[in-house]
């Protein structure tokens, strides 16, 4: 995650690259790993919107507000099927952009 001059907030995907599939969205998930709807719902998550592409580098911005203390990986979850494609831990620590 990087945090920009101007206080916003976002997730960046660097050399991404994943399966495609129908309504792929990423969400930020308060457990390490969720792989159904029940786990989804169970551990929360903030919706960061739809997968802009399934290859290359990405920013996702954060909603302002949202208390990163609660939430321990990313997600990229397949809404229509409900399931998780893939999952990466969140760092602890937002870093500053320059």
């Amino acid at each position: 995650m990087l945090e920009l001059p101007d206080g916003q907030r976002v997730l960046r995907f660097s050399s991404f690259e994943t399966l495609n599939g129908p309504d792929l969205r990423v969400y930020l998930l308060g457990a390490p790993n969720v792989s159904d709807r029940s786990g989804l719902e169970a551990a929360g998550f903030v919706t960061l919107g739809p997968l802009k592409g399934n290859v290359g580098d990405q920013n996702y911005v954060i909603p302002p507000g949202t208390d990163l203390t609660r939430y321990r990986a990313v997600s990229v979850w397949c809404r229509r099927f409900g399931v998780n494609f893939t999952t990466a831990e969140l760092a602890t620590a937002a870093l500053k952009a320059s």
